[in-house]
């Protein structure tokens, strides 16, 4: 089949008198047919490249499919006098999100069934759901096309009636006052898609009436709302990269107005949870780089009079916490490991809950009531299905409410071995790597490795279990995750050493952490592979180009690969809160530094890996024509033989297909790829 070769329209990209032309750049017009056209012959191709596989890919689609329990049940939590359930039916994609009044042997109510409302549409996502304090309303979210613009509407749960009030373009994500008839949200700009506007809806009016109260005017910042757990406070908070601010008001008087809690400073970052007379705040005050726990009264929010209740520590970072009566609940993260601490208020105990593995992950669950002694948490290893866990803080017993369901097959967790390596970079930095692999392995670099990493914005990618890797893991496959520079693995100073004129730290991690797996003999560049989505397939990008002879076979998934141009376009979701992650590129510093490592402008005329990459028409968070316009130039100046393969959705976005099991059969095409490039067909 003959490939599809983009046309080449060049288009001079002017600034800080440096000219670079983009051939390609006609291709952000998908409003233009020609545009649809090519992206329609790249699916062409792909298929046609990988036809040999699809029967493969099936027999790969069914078999992760029927490791995963149908009718599944999430474990009920109880709020407000209802006990709350999401259960999924056999043959079925979508949630039916359910509750029982005051006990589990009540009559179920539906709430909603996904499965009915998704009927008709491509692409279906309920985005979330409010319960109003008198339980007789539910104001709810749905997004039909895949760009994160949300519809709010209310259904009335005695009738099942749903209201005509219909709020559009938001984040999804809706607030209740206590008195049942007052709404807020957060807009979205239309364009930039930047949420900018907390507005005040009331119950049965028009939304032209909407009131706003809360315009974010700073372009680097997000605006969103929300209720406190004590249900006292509306909270309005307002975020960039590096600071935050928020506002508080009396969730009963709903007509007031909003109190700043502390105002914006540059680089402090802070959140707020109420409790009683106080708030506690996580914040990096005083230079608190791994963040501290402060308290202050209600009525004297500002930072002079927040006092410690967990100092700073320089070895270990507070991500989270949960308050209950007796009790704090600390998240905190040390060389690495999730720890889950207990303080009891009266300082009678202070201790952490005991985990062994150096590959888990934990966190706090879902936890709406103050006055319980019983604390929700999730577990997960690289070996270990995900579980929720109830702990009794009184009595410290433990309580496995669910573990995740492996069907299928034979899966048992001791014919897994996971364990964590340290590879040092080329700086001397020691870099963290969790592997999971089938026991048995031989380690002389015949085996076939899957080497995956994120490492932007400080988030982390803790070692968890899935299910779909068993299809991987056994076939041979090595499993490995690379905790480099730009997450928080090892704390805040990992983040900011993985960012802005730092940010080629994480490529050279990734690029170290492979070298170490040749040296070490767990694979070799003829059987390493690597994985990367969103600022991961930037990663993929910058390493395909720095060392191309290390991987044999890449994927690349909704890649953020064209760095400088939309850095500098505005317009663009995302683009302005950006610039305290990449940096602005109307400055010159950083408009040279970013071109430096750009994928699309340092594609270069030689061998690169194998390569598959994949994106969505709709996506909000990466457009579609960043891999669109890096696959047409790959094209036309990769010197090999190897595959290149665009695979586009032309019904989802950002996060893939919608419902239970569309999805896999991308990961399906993704395994079928690297599976194939081993010789694998089975």
């Amino acid at each position: 089949m003959q490939l599809p070769i983009a046309k080449k329209t060049p288009k001079a990209l002017k600034v800080h008198n440096d000219t670079r032309i983009d051939n390609y750049y006609w291709l952000n017009d998908k409003k233009n047919p020609e545009v649809i056209a090519y992206l329609d012959a790249e699916n062409a191709y792909t298929k046609q490249m990988m036809q040999h596989t699809e029967g493969f890919q099936k027999d790969l689609f069914e078999e992760m499919k029927a490791r995963i329990k149908e009718d599944d049940t999430s474990v009920p939590y109880k709020l407000n006098g209802y006990w709350y359930i999401t259960r999924f039916e056999k043959g079925k994609d979508y949630p039916i999100y359910a509750r029982k009044k005051e006990s589990l042997d009540a009559a179920e109510e539906i709430l909603f069934n996904c499965n009915q409302m998704a009927e008709g549409f491509a692409y279906f996502n309920l985005g979330s759901i409010a319960i109003s304090p008198d339980n007789k309303l539910a104001a709810f979210s749905t997004d039909t096309v895949s760009r994160r613009q949300y519809t709010i509407q209310i259904k009335n749960l005695e009738t099942g009636e749903i209201y005509t009030d219909k709020i559009l373009n938001t984040t999804g994500s809706v607030t209740w006052a206590n008195d049942n008839k007052t709404l807020f949200y957060a807009m979205k700009d239309e364009v930039t898609l930047r949420s900018f506007k907390i507005l005040k809806h009331k119950l049965h009016t028009e939304t032209s009436e909407d009131i706003t109260v809360f315009h974010e005017t700073d372009e680097t910042f997000n605006t969103f709302v929300y209720k406190s757990k004590s249900s006292k406070y509306i909270i309005i908070g307002s975020c960039s990269t590096l600071s935050s601010e928020y506002r508080i008001l009396n969730a009963d008087t709903p007509d007031g107005n909003f109190k700043i809690f502390q105002k914006r400073i540059p680089d402090l970052e802070y959140n707020i949870a109420h409790f009683n007379d106080a708030f506690y705040i996580i914040s990096n005050i005083d230079k608190s780089t791994n963040f501290k726990l402060s308290k202050t009264h209600v009525n004297t929010t500002e930072k002079e009079f927040w006092e410690d209740v967990i100092p700073h520590r320089k070895d270990v970072l507070i991500e989270d916490i949960e308050i209950f009566k007796n009790f704090l609940v600390v998240n905190e993260r040390e060389n690495g490991l999730n720890k889950l601490r207990i303080i009891k208020w009266d300082g009678s105990e202070d201790y952490y809950l005991p985990f062994n593995s150096e590959t888990y992950t934990t966190y706090i669950g879902t936890n709406p009531d103050f006055s319980s002694d019983t604390l929700r948490y999730g577990y997960s290893g690289l070996t270990h299905p995900n579980a929720i866990i109830d702990y009794n803080l009184i009595t410290k017993q433990s309580k496995i409410k669910k573990e995740q369901a492996v069907l299928g097959g034979n899966f048992k967790k001791e014919n897994y071995e996971s364990k964590r390596l340290w590879a040092t970079a080329r700086d001397g930095v020691k870099i963290p790597i969790s592997l999971v692999y089938k026991k048995g392995i031989k380690l002389d670099g015949s085996n076939p490795l899957l080497q995956y990493a994120y490492g932007s914005y400080g988030s982390t990618i803790d070692p968890s279990f899935s299910t779909i890797r068993l299809s991987l893991l056994d076939r041979g496959f090595i499993y490995a995750i690379a905790h480099i520079r730009g997450g928080e693995y090892l704390g805040r100073d990992w983040y900011e050493n993985g960012k802005l004129l730092t940010k080629k730290n994480t490529f050279r991690d990734f690029i170290d952490c492979s070298k170490f797996l040749i040296e070490q003999k767990y694979t070799s560049n003829k059987h390493l592979y690597a994985y990367g989505g969103s600022a991961g397939g930037l990663l993929m990008g910058a390493i395909i180009n720095m060392n191309p002879e290390l991987y044999h076979g890449v994927l690349a998934a909704v890649p953020f690969v064209d760095v400088v141009t939309t850095m500098l376009d505005d317009t663009i979701p995302l683009t302005t809160g950006e610039y305290d992650e990449w940096g602005n590129p109307n400055e010159k510093e950083f408009y040279d530094y970013m071109k430096s490592y750009s994928p699309y402008d340092n594609v270069d005329d030689k061998h690169y890996p194998n390569l598959l990459v994949t994106t969505g028409l709709h996506d909000s968070q990466v457009q579609y024509w960043e891999p669109a316009k890096w696959v047409a130039k790959l094209r036309e100046l990769k010197k090999d033989q190897n595959k290149l393969l665009l695979h586009t959705d032309m019904d989802s976005g950002h996060g893939g297909a919608s419902g239970r099991f569309e999805s896999l059969k991308e990961v399906a095409l993704e395994y079928a790829f690297i599976l194939d490039l081993e010789g694998i067909s089975a």
